[in-house]
């Protein structure tokens, strides 16, 4: 990267956070920026995104999982599940989007991202590595093979709302919450979810720059409450 879109991709950072009504410190900018450079890297080897353009992945990627962080927080606060030792599995991972996000920007969260594609999990466990972050972990499985247990499980267009709860119910924590990242309020698939399912919240978000529809669909176990 060029010192010229390097300083446009901190200034669009910057930006973006701003709308987001998002702080960081300015360690985490540089590690949110080096792990778009570690997309662009590998992308070039082992195909981890079909977006390419420098700043198109700053929006879709980088300020899409960023637009999740406050939302997430809040919820955290409103159950009183406390953020230090909290566990958060990110399911379908990818290139670890939300998940990496999170981690970066969460550093009391342990964050555990699960994909069954072996070099992405891989991927993740070297940006782990090069950006010093000991709250993430890459793991290479199916969901429905952990046994671990987590208060969050998160994803982010991974499959439909049934199969993600369905997939993911034997690791939520007792009290737990899933978190689903979706485009447009996908009220057929809630409709769909089982009555041991309860969707509790549907947040819009406003992603800058994006100029796409985005939600996230907080549920829960019907029998947690």
């Amino acid at each position: 990267m060029n010192a010229v879109s390097d300083a446009a991709q901190r200034l669009a950072l910057d930006q973006g956070l701003s709308d987001l009504s998002l702080s960081l410190n300015a360690s985490q900018k540089v590690q949110l920026l080096a792990y778009l450079a570690l997309i662009q890297k590998w992308t070039q080897v082992y195909n981890l995104t079909s977006v390419r353009d420098p700043a198109e992945m700053l929006t879709h990627h980088l300020l899409d999982s960023l637009a999740v962080v406050n939302p997430l927080l809040c919820q955290l606060e409103t159950l009183q599940l406390q953020r230090t030792g909290l566990r958060l599995l990110d399911v379908g991972s990818g290139a670890g989007l939300p998940g990496i996000v999170i981690a970066i920007c969460c550093p009391d969260i342990m964050v555990h991202c699960v994909d069954t594609v072996a070099k992405k999990a891989a991927f993740i466990q070297q940006v782990a590595v090069n950006l010093k972050l000991p709250n993430l972990r890459g793991i290479h499985a199916r969901v429905e093979k952990l046994t671990d247990t987590y208060d969050v499980v998160s994803s982010r267009a991974f499959a439909s709302l049934e199969n993600f709860t369905q997939w993911s119910q034997q690791v939520l924590a007792d009290q737990g919450i899933w978190m689903a990242m979706k485009g447009k309020h996908p009220a057929d698939e809630v409709a769909a979810l089982p009555p041991t399912v309860q969707v509790f919240h549907v947040e819009q978000l406003e992603v800058p720059g994006l100029g796409a529809e985005r939600c996230i669909v907080w549920m829960r176990p019907v029998s947690a409450f």
